[in-house]
């Protein structure tokens, strides 16, 4: 690790990181970038699915949404921990300031804030669609409850009949 440089706003110490460390942050970005693109890949087939009414087929989709929410949750965790490591922080600055000298690392950061941007916004429409989902869902339990309480009773040419008014089975 670098010498210890001392903050102008603060008694904490940042440290230089070492090339090796640099390198490491660059690969985590690079496999942060890979993750997301993946993740919005699912986000984009979870709306597909979503639209075509496909629940079989989202279930298989929320299973790898999930698993790949795990891999991306771990890998960030890996770079917040690494950079703040440093004593800069973990947020946009402090990897602009980390990877100033690195600017395929630099453009990889900035496809992360679009891709991560993108994936919010998918994931909110997806959430209205679920919405809209539990709603239908929920509207035809309320008709199948109410009709369970009043049952339609045919008669032997297929007609309905009001129910009500005549003898329980069973009872003389």
């Amino acid at each position: 690790m670098g010498e210890p440089v001392p903050t102008p706003a603060s008694d904490t110490t940042m440290h230089t990181p070492s090339p090796q460390e640099l390198q490491r942050i660059a690969l985590l970005l690079e496999a942060e970038s890979s993750q997301l693109k993946k993740f919005l890949d699912l986000l984009e087939r979870e709306e597909t699915v979503l639209i075509s009414g496909d629940m079989d087929g989202m279930l298989l989709v929320t299973k790898e949404k999930n698993d790949r929410y795990r891999q991306l949750q771990h890998l960030h965790d890996d770079r917040s921990m690494l950079v703040a490591r440093f004593g800069h922080g973990n947020g946009d600055a402090a990897i602009r300031r980390l990877c100033a000298k690195l600017p395929k690392a630099l453009a990889r950061w900035d496809e992360i804030l679009s891709l991560a941007g993108r994936a919010k916004e998918h994931n909110h429409v997806n959430g209205q669609l679920i919405a809209k989902h539990m709603q239908h869902n929920q509207a035809a339990l309320s008709v199948l409850l109410t009709a369970a309480d009043h049952p339609q009773l045919y008669d032997a040419g297929g007609y309905s009949r009001p129910s009500g008014g005549g003898r329980m089975l069973g009872s003389a």
